[in-house]
């Protein structure tokens, strides 16, 4: 259910610290395009460490950057979107950004649909504020799928996904996880949200 067109996407992590958008992400990129530029604001890395290198989907290799702003991330991704050797680009910031603007999101959209690369944009510790990306999503963990072999061990990660902002389809919910070893995306499981008259049921 996760997004593969080459546009902007924007991520955001109900918990700052949640490492389940990087995973939704992840699984959605096709190693076979080429490898994938993470940059990283100083303040993300601190906060959520680096990417651990043998969870990654197989096949994938990572250029990764630790800038020290979100400006730098913004630019770093905007001309990284120049490079047609990439399989897709990725960029972490952290905090409410004002240079994260409609501007600066129109310019990474604009120039990901025109090079054909996949643009990811994980926005931790903020809320969404006006933008241009294609997509924006709310991300968070949910509980594990069982374990094949001990039942009381965790199995293959899973994550709340909610579709709430898109040009090119309606928006919902999904439970998703991946296979281990593979980094592909294996449930998709609809999750129904509620209605402007179950809301007001429960007010």
């Amino acid at each position: 259910m996760s997004s593969p067109q080459a546009t902007l996407v924007e991520l955001f992590p109900d918990r700052a610290t949640d490492g389940a958008a990087r995973a939704f992400a992840l699984s959605s990129l096709d190693p076979a395009r080429g490898p994938v530029l993470w940059a990283q604001d100083r303040l993300t890395g601190r906060e959520t460490g680096s990417p651990y290198l043998p969870g990654l989907p197989r096949g994938l290799h990572l250029i990764r950057l630790d800038l020290p702003k979100p400006a730098d991330v913004l630019w770093a991704m905007e001309q990284a979107l120049c490079c047609h050797a990439l399989g897709a680009v990725l960029g972490e910031i952290w905090g409410d950004a004002p240079i994260a603007d409609f501007t600066a999101t129109k310019r990474l959209a604009l120039r990901a649909e025109s090079q054909g690369l996949p643009c990811w944009l994980i926005r931790r510790a903020t809320r969404p504020d006006l933008s241009a990306a294609r997509e924006r999503w709310h991300i968070r963990s949910a509980p594990s799928q069982p374990h094949p072999h001990d039942d009381h061990a965790p199995g293959a990660p899973v994550w709340h996904a909610t579709l709430f902002r898109a040009r090119s389809r309606p928006p919902g919910a999904w439970q998703i996880g991946w296979a281990p070893g593979t980094g592909r995306q294996v449930i998709a499981s609809p999750v129904t949200m509620p209605t402007a008259m179950d809301q007001a049921k429960t007010a």
